[in-house]
């Protein structure tokens, strides 16, 4: 019998190995903008509920303790206005990636199906499709979804280009997934951190996005962007309850579970929102410093109102900027790794620390 390997795209963050090495190079050494993994301090609450629950003899419940799924319960009304919840409607996962790449396996979804994701899109969602054999549209457009569609992602704030959807467009696509009976999946990533606004971003089970009913609506969130929590793989699905329902099936089968002390420490996180504002300011002032030198330099900055990038472009081709930045010691992302129509764009995270920043800033000056 012979077996052929799955094929994927190669990793897209290997290309950036000589980027890298010409950023080492320089005098003072690289900054790394480009991946976007948080460097600040775990908040206390978190690291001394993880290390409280370290004593963790038994199986944890890939549902969740009772505890984690009431605090996400209750964080959904406090912080993103979303009031009408029970805890069949959520349940954490292991990280967000892994979630956004399992979902249309976890879903059924085939190879006669369509995964559509935005035009200019977080790689996985195209990697959970080609996981399952589905096709893949890349498209901001709810009328040019086709009928056999059976996924759909939406992703606000954006990754890479900080967009956010308002409640009209969201209910839109709800309306058009309907329609056509697909799914339809927010990643919502990045919803504490919109600098236009005290208050998080919209969420698609806004009872105004969804009038109402969430059937065939998910939301998917991370604590590893608001909390710093990136290395304890801790995300959150919810919505509508029967879909939930099905998604855990499939993930107590396979033994998808959190692990126990990270769930207490994610209770602890989702109650600490006076951790998650002092955050906001700190990557606030880290935008401002670095927007400030770009915007100087003749760069623009496209979108960027929320989450931890600037989506920044001359018109120049991606790859050109890249060497540009890599030539005063900063590694940024190309456009190009989130589709073709990023290809004129490079992505800079703010997840770097202030002296970084600040460096970061300098050396765009300096070599204007």
């Amino acid at each position: 019998m012979t077996r052929t390997a799955l094929r994927l795209p190669e990793f897209p963050w290997d290309a950036l190995a000589p980027f890298a090495e010409t950023a080492q190079a320089h005098e003072g050494g690289a900054i790394d903008l480009s991946i976007g993994s948080p460097v600040d301090t775990t908040p206390h609450a978190a690291r001394e509920a993880l290390a409280a629950a370290s004593d963790s003899h038994g199986y944890p419940l890939a549902a969740g303790s009772i505890e984690l799924r009431t605090a996400i319960v209750e964080w959904y009304a406090r912080r993103r206005d979303v009031a009408d919840l029970t805890v069949a409607n959520v349940m954490p996962s292991i990280g967000s990636k892994e979630l956004i790449g399992l979902l249309p396996l976890l879903l059924g979804v085939g190879r006669d199906d369509v995964v559509v994701h935005p035009a200019v899109a977080y790689p996985t969602y195209a990697i959970g499709a080609a996981l399952v054999g589905a096709s893949v549209l890349a498209s901001d457009d709810p009328a040019a979804w086709p009928e056999n569609t059976a996924l759909v992602w939406v992703n606000s704030p954006s990754n890479p280009t900080g967009q956010v959807r308002d409640v009209e467009w969201l209910r839109a696509a709800v309306e058009r997934a309907r329609q056509i009976g697909a799914v339809i999946a927010s990643d919502e990533c990045y919803a504490g951190f919109d600098f236009a606004s005290d208050m998080p971003t919209p969420s698609i089970l806004d009872r105004a996005v969804i009038t109402g009913d969430r059937t065939g609506v998910l939301a998917l969130y991370s604590l590893s962007k608001q909390s710093n929590l990136a290395g304890y793989r801790a995300g959150i699905l919810a919505g509508c309850s029967d879909l939930v329902g099905e998604i855990l099936a499939v993930r107590r089968h396979v033994g998808l579970i959190p692990p126990a002390p990270v769930q207490a420490a994610m209770v602890a996180a989702l109650r600490d929102d006076a951790a998650v504002a002092r955050q906001k300011e700190t990557y606030r002032a880290r935008r401002d410093v670095l927007a400030a030198a770009l915007t100087s330099a003749g760069y623009r900055i496209d979108g960027s109102r929320a989450g931890l990038y600037l989506w920044v472009t001359t018109g120049a081709d991606c790859w050109a900027s890249l060497a540009e930045f890599a030539a005063r010691g900063i590694l940024v992302a190309p456009g190009s790794f989130y589709g073709e129509n990023g290809a004129t764009h490079v992505r800079l995270a703010l997840t770097a620390t202030d002296t970084d920043i600040a460096e970061a800033a300098r050396r765009i000056a300096r070599d204007l």
